[in-house]
């Protein structure tokens, strides 16, 4: 496991009031697999909350992927629906335990919020 996984699965309890502020409540677990083992990460989410914990439990959702692609996704350098589109991962369950949880993913490095770009460029016409 890489330390920006671990670290990634460590901060989503402080994340979760400002990401998960839809009504879903449910649990998702994430397979990561590894030179033939996976390790289990178990989010029991609900309005403004996750509980994170390890190893393998019962889930109304299940997501799988390589630890290589997952630490791609926490440091922003992959996205989670194109990496399903490419099969790089496969989901299993409640659809929209993974819409959710994909928000406490980070943007690109260098992505910028267009409404940000549209009032620079707003800003320079004057």
């Amino acid at each position: 496991m890489t330390e920006a996984i671990e670290q990634f699965f460590a901060t989503l309890p402080a994340r979760a009031p400002q990401v998960l502020r839809a009504p879903l409540t449910g649990t998702l677990r994430i397979d990561l697999a590894d030179d033939g083992r996976t390790e289990h990460w178990v989010l029991r989410m609900r309005p403004g909350a996750v509980d994170v914990d390890q190893g393998p439990a019962e889930a109304d959702a299940i997501w799988y992927s390589s630890v290589d692609l997952f630490d791609r996704l926490v440091t922003g350098r992959a996205h989670a629906l194109a990496a399903l589109f490419r099969n790089e991962s496969t989901f299993s369950g409640r659809v929209t335990l993974f819409l959710a949880f994909r928000r406490f993913f980070p943007p690109a490095p260098d992505t910028r919020d267009p409404r940000e770009v549209a009032r620079e460029k707003v800003r320079r016409a004057r």
